[in-house]
């Protein structure tokens, strides 16, 4: 990762990271993080126990892949998510 982040934008991609819906590639494109860089990122600001509950969630779930999601799903994000300004 060459661009250094701000502790917002960390946080940022950490909730991004464990929403369901938001793709490793919707995080791509907001801040450039490549979906290894954010496991990197994800391992280095969490604990232990709780980057191993977020692997298990994420490892395989078809909604964290844009090639794998259902074709009718065209956003980044839920309506029900809050605007961060």
């Amino acid at each position: 990762m060459n661009k250094e982040l701000t502790p917002r934008e960390i946080d940022r991609i950490i909730e991004m990271a464990w929403e369901d819906r938001t793709t490793f590639d919707a995080i791509e494109f907001q801040f450039g993080l490549k979906e290894q860089e954010v496991i990197e990122l994800m391992r280095r600001e969490m604990k232990a126990s709780s980057f191993k509950m977020w692997r298990k969630r994420v490892q395989g779930r078809s909604t964290k892949h844009a090639q794998k999601r259902s074709g009718n799903i065209k956003r980044f994000k839920s309506n029900n998510q809050r605007n961060i300004g």
